[in-house]
């Protein structure tokens, strides 16, 4: 996580840090596939009729719920009378002759100097809304006698969405000849082109990463753009949650605090997907007042939303347990069938090796049919060569790609125009992230199709069968903590890098700063003068944290043989995505990890085609330091605090590509990782457990599957994925002194999530129950109780104890807890207390966006 690479004094003064996301590998299925596409897909067919293709050849029953969302028409406006004309009669010349209401009041905002939030739909134009405004200023500015007295700047998650803006703004800005020029200023950007931006551009377009490692803390030379900053754009903001939120909220404020020394006060123009309380997440992540736009006025063609269950198939699991097909298999058929159809399509997948396994078995059923057609289907995922990124981001554009199998790399604004339909291989996580990607399709006003494809999981079986919870809960708040002690302090350092800090500077960047400051001077990381904190080391302070959560020099994947780089994955995946012997995926070819050496961040690989793929296996022991809240249910008590988590990868196992089965699992001897963070945990007494009528012999099955279901429901309440918490059930905790389970945040100092699940508890832990009674299998599956990656090799489990065990404990439970207005303050962690080897419940991680 953050701090892998601190110096040990800061070490010492925060505790030790890590995040410990676990891989895991998806069997294949293979199905017959129809002819080929016709040769020409000049009219598009509607959505019900493409979804009817898909469920014909007797998949209907694998469709559980079809919505149909209707067409829409939108409401027109005009714009604002100070933006220039020349500004509106380039917007005339792109199509564009009135905007919709929405746009031209975030443009009267952003004229009056108020920072503004545009939250509204997928492709309803919320890029012209600020990029008006903008345009126009840039052009008042280009009358100073350098050409450039005022200047912009662009954020953006990923560098594939800064790349799109910037072709955008170049196309959109073509009539105002050199008055506007853009810039993309990321770690793709040629040395020899950096001095030009630095100089010339004026509206710079980059990417938070960036802004923190390379901007800030080189802000002498960027002291002629600063000074003359006028709005700073911040799109997708509905991405910077959790603890890259907190990080990206704590680079804007280095950013707000360097503008405010250079004479400039700039603006913050957001673009969010739909939110809950827009105005009050922009607000947390630039510690400004935000004025809020969320009547989305655009029009919107028809969209058919299928939710798609894959079918049980012959073959059982661990334990005996029946098995689904999986989404990967079930999603790359589809993909198929697309394809098939002349369907522009992209199917978004989790993982990077997902990803990578869709398209790979698509393009063998595509050369089954015609063996022109494999190369219109590809892979897009972070990881990548940015020359490779580049080329296919060129082909998605140019139509030469028909079918994409995306990650998140591809999720973000990038405007995709024509695609008919948009495959999602597993829930997303949130119900923001769901909408986002299923945006991605009749982004030109066409009727677009939408299917969510489910995992066999807890909370993917849950959704597919109780679709009102997708359909009619509103999407969820952005959680976010920026005062967390683990991501202030490296930006306390950085800041006093870049220049000393003050007292005036305290009330900038939060309450806790008064805490830190003397913590950051014993570890020798901060000296205070008479003129501030000043940074005491030789080493830049902006690299104590990646503010990405990945912690610590990627990986860099190469190839032995040749000494190829092939792509690089973050450090703290390394230990699950390529120990010694895992199988790597990279453009359809399948490598076999050689050596992996930590020390010189480097993985050797050699390509080969085993007949299997690999999952890696954990431990995990936790420890209570500190209860910071407590109630009662009943007997038992539900508790919120600080916990340190130690979690050791040991194994890893084989199996058989297109089964699953297992074919062994070899030990692997890799350090400890060591964590500490927030928790929420349930004790249950002698008595609950005696009216559940839960023994001695199944207690531990009880509680393990409890928490195996709770943690794959928590994303339906919290702003989370199944990645960014970890869980642990014991019989008998030494600190506890009773039954527990435990549900953690997997980021140091915590993220908001397991607070979350505090005050929503029983309506989390009731949904939980709900979705294990209403399993159709017998003693538990992968879409009840089992996890794909459990520690403990799913032993033992027990579902119709956990059923017992969550109806005795809802009985008693009280009502959810009003969330506060404000997240918990993790402070220093207390002394250490008693640990206890347990398992922790912790899947692949998705994809994060692509940085510097």
């Amino acid at each position: 996580m953050a701090f892998n690479h601190l110096p040990a004094a800061m070490h010492d003064a925060l505790g030790p840090l890590s995040v410990m996301p676990v891989t895991h590998s998806v069997p294949m299925a293979k199905n017959h596939r129809p002819s080929r596409p016709p040769e020409n897909a000049g009219s598009r067919p509607s959505p019900t009729v493409v979804l009817d293709r898909l469920a014909a050849a007797g998949r209907a029953a694998r469709i559980t719920h079809t919505e149909h969302l209707p067409p829409r028409a939108g409401t027109h406006a005009i714009w604002p009378d100070r933006i220039r004309p020349e500004v509106i009669s380039a917007i005339g010349r792109a199509g564009i002759d009135h905007p919709w209401t929405h746009q031209a009041a975030a443009a009267e905002h952003a004229l009056d100097g108020e920072s503004v939030v545009i939250a509204t739909g997928t492709a309803s134009g919320k890029s012209l809304a600020y990029l008006a405004p903008v345009l126009s200023t840039l052009l008042d500015g280009s009358h100073a006698p350098n050409g450039r007295g005022t200047t912009a700047l662009y954020l953006a998650p990923t560098k594939a969405l800064a790349a799109d803006q910037r072709r955008a703004v170049k196309a959109l800005a073509a009539p105002l000849g050199s008055a506007i020029r853009p810039a993309v200023y990321d770690g793709d950007t040629p040395v020899e082109e950096r001095e030009w931006v630095r100089q010339y551009a004026n509206y710079v377009l980059t990417n938070p990463d960036m802004l923190h490692r390379g901007i800030l803390p080189s802000h002498p030379r960027w002291a002629s753009f600063l000074r003359s900053l006028r709005f700073v754009v911040i799109d997708e903001c509905h991405t910077y949650r959790g603890v890259f939120g907190s990080h990206v909220a704590q680079v804007l404020r280095r950013l707000r605090r360097l503008c405010a020394r250079y004479g400039s006060d700039p603006v913050f123009l957001l673009a969010s997907a739909t939110a809950a309380q827009p105005s009050v997440a922009a607000g947390r992540l630039t510690g400004l007042p935000v004025k809020e736009v969320a009547d989305d006025a655009s029009p919107r063609g028809e969209m058919v939303f299928a939710l798609w269950e894959p079918p049980l198939t012959e073959l059982h699991g661990e334990k005996g347990a029946p098995v689904r097909r999986t989404a990967t298999a079930e999603t790359a058929d589809l993909l198929t069938d697309l394809t098939l159809q002349g369907v522009r399509s992209v199917a978004f997948v989790r993982s990077r090796r997902g990803a990578e396994l869709i398209s790979l078995i698509a393009k063998e059923r595509l050369a089954e049919v015609d063996r022109s057609l494999p190369g219109r289907v590809a892979a897009y995922r972070g990881g990548y060569l940015p020359e490779e990124r580049r080329a296919l981001e060129r082909a998605l554009h140019s139509g030469d790609l028909l079918g994409l199998a995306a990650t998140t790399a591809l999720e973000l604004g990038i405007d995709v125009s024509g695609l008919d339909a948009v495959v999602i291989a597993g829930y997303p996580g949130t119900r923001a992230s769901l909408w986002q990607q299923a945006g991605r399709a009749g982004r030109s006003g066409q009727g677009a199709l939408a299917v969510l494809v489910a995992r066999d999981d807890p909370l993917d079986t849950f959704l597919v069968h109780h679709p009102e919870a997708l359909f009619e809960q509103p999407v969820e708040s952005t959680v976010l903590d920026p005062d967390n002690p683990y991501v202030l302090a490296p930006h306390l350092c950085a800041a006093a890098a870049e220049l000393p800090l003050t007292e005036a500077d305290i009330a900038l960047f939060g309450p806790a700063v008064p805490e830190l400051l003397p913590q950051l001077e014993a570890a020798k990381l901060l000296r205070r003068r008479t003129t501030g904190w000043h940074w005491t080391r030789r080493e830049r302070a902006a690299d104590l944290t990646d503010i990405r959560g990945g912690g610590g020099r990627p990986i860099q994947i190469v190839e032995e043989g040749t000494g190829r780089l092939l792509g690089t994955v973050d450090e703290s995946a390394a230990h699950t995505a390529v120990h010694e012997g895992a199988v790597h995926l990279h453009q359809g070819r399948t490598y076999l990890v050689r050596t992996l050496d930590l020390e010189d961040s480097v993985a050797l690989v050699e390509e080969a085609v085993p007949p299997y793929s690999t999952n890696a296996r954990d431990t995990t022991a936790i420890a209570v330091l500190e209860t910071d809240t407590e109630i009662p249910w009943g007997d038992g008590r539900l508790c919120f605090g600080s916990v340190e988590v130690t979690n050791q990868v040991v194994s890893f196992l084989r199996r058989r590509l297109i089964t699953g089965e297992v074919l062994g699992e070899t030990k692997l001897d890799l350090p400890p990782r060591t964590l500490r963070t927030r928790a929420v945990w349930w004790t249950v007494t002698e008595d609950q457990l005696d009216a559940a009528r839960i023994n001695p012999e199944i207690l531990g099955g009880a509680l393990h599957a409890a928490e195996h279901a709770s943690i794959g429901m928590l994303p339906l309440f919290a702003t989370c994925d199944r990645w960014d918490i970890g869980g642990v059930s014991v019989p008998l905790h030494p600190d506890t002194l009773l039954p527990t389970v435990f549900v953690y945040d997997g980021h140091p100092g915590g993220a908001g999530f397991a607070e979350r699940a505090f005050h929503t508890a029983r309506t989390w832990l009731t949904a939980t129950r709900q979705a294990i009674a209403s399993c159709e299998c017998e003693a538990g599956c992968p879409s009840c109780i089992q996890s794909p990656k459990c520690g403990n090799g799913n032993e033992p489990l027990h579902k119709r104890g956990a059923v017992r065990l969550l109806t005795e404990l809802l009985r008693t439970a009280p009502p959810d807890e009003p969330e506060a207005g404000e997240p918990p303050k993790a402070g220093e962690p207390p002394k250490a207390a008693a640990k206890v080897e347990a398992e922790v419940e912790v899947e692949e991680p998705p994809e994060a966006p692509l940085s510097t």
